[in-house]
């Protein structure tokens, strides 16, 4: 009787393992297909929309006159998302395991941080363009400093990821990062959260109260100004949806994940899967912006719609005195 409670024993323990085995088999089936076959392909559709579209933007930029801080503010916005687009195809390498050495440690070292200078950046100017919005404060010249700043903050992360890297997987940046490096990231996160939830409360207190004034102006100048209406209420729509999609869930998920990354705590985000993919949809969303930007360019800038009416005008009008042109000698 004793070998038969044994035996039915270890048949539920190998029922259990096997079961283990197999939901691990299948979590990691579905891992493989959302990192290895979704995020790559997610990230080549931001990249073939984003570069056509922000390229366009600069062209349409640069015969816009900086008259004004907005302009000022979405130029620098729009350098950021140039610069940003630069790192995507070395993110959908990292992401497809495509990386050997080299690649690895230009990834950790250096694309990195120009991926999250360009995202701290950009959020920095929408925290700018909120109070130019609000107070009609222009101070184009702080936008200089505010690219030192940045650059010197993160700067530091390159020259303290020296490390060579010790495995053969190539997974982890924080291995290439000495000491001080892990030290210095931990201060960068911290005050990259911090910065983000000041924006995020002056962005939501401007935007708010730019929304409330412009819905009880309608009631008297916006009767006979309804376009006007329109576009401010477009414009704060458009600014305050991009901010909360793009950032609000990379810093959430950013912040506990790093920290337990670099604390070594067993509930990182590559031992949580579910933590693992919400960071990783996080970052997709945050890279979202190089495509969003041009549309809030064009909501919130009256001078980069003249310009590109007046261009798209210009191109009619010549592709139909070429048709004239052709059709003409048939004629005759």
């Amino acid at each position: 009787m004793e070998t038969g409670f044994i035996s039915r024993t270890k048949n539920k323990t190998k029922q259990t393992t096997e079961i283990q085995i197999y939901n691990q088999t299948n979590i990691s089936d579905l891992d493989s297909i959302f990192i290895l076959r979704v995020l790559p392909s997610l990230y080549c559709l931001i990249f073939v929309v984003g570069l056509p579209l922000n390229c366009m933007a600069a062209w349409m930029f640069f015969r816009v006159a900086a008259e004004s801080g907005l302009v000022v503010y979405l130029q620098n916005m729009m350098l950021a998302d140039l610069l940003m687009l630069i790192t995507i195809p070395l993110r959908v390498a990292d992401t497809l395991g495509l990386k050997n050495k080299d690649v690895f440690i230009i990834t950790c070292r250096y694309a990195n941080m120009l991926f999250f200078t360009c995202l701290l950046t950009g959020i920095l100017f929408v925290c700018f363009i909120s109070l130019e919005r609000y107070v009609k404060i222009v101070h184009p010249s702080v936008l200089s400093l505010l690219w030192v700043v940045v650059l010197s903050i993160v700067l530091p992360n390159v020259v303290m990821t020296s490390l060579a890297p010790t495995g053969q997987t190539f997974q982890d940046c924080m291995e290439l990062k000495t000491p001080m490096g892990v030290i210095w990231h931990t201060r960068v996160i911290l005050f990259d959260a911090s910065l983000f939830w000041v924006t995020l409360v002056i962005v939501t207190f401007c935007y708010g109260s730019i929304g409330v004034e412009v819905y009880r102006s309608q009631t008297g100048m916006c009767q006979d100004s309804t376009g006007a209406c329109n576009r401010s209420s477009r414009s704060i729509f458009s600014i305050l949806v991009m901010f909360f999609i793009c950032f609000v869930p990379y810093h959430v998920c950013h912040v506990k994940c790093s920290l337990s990354q670099i604390q070594g705590s067993n509930d990182g985000c590559h031992d949580s899967l579910i933590l693992h993919h919400l960071k990783e949809v996080s970052l997709f969303l945050s890279a979202l912006t190089v495509c969003l930007n041009p549309v809030v360019y064009l909501l919130m800038c009256p001078k980069f719609q003249e310009t590109l009416r007046r261009k798209l005008s210009e191109r009619r009008r010549r592709r139909s005195q070429t048709v004239l042109s052709a059709q003409t000698p048939s004629n005759t």
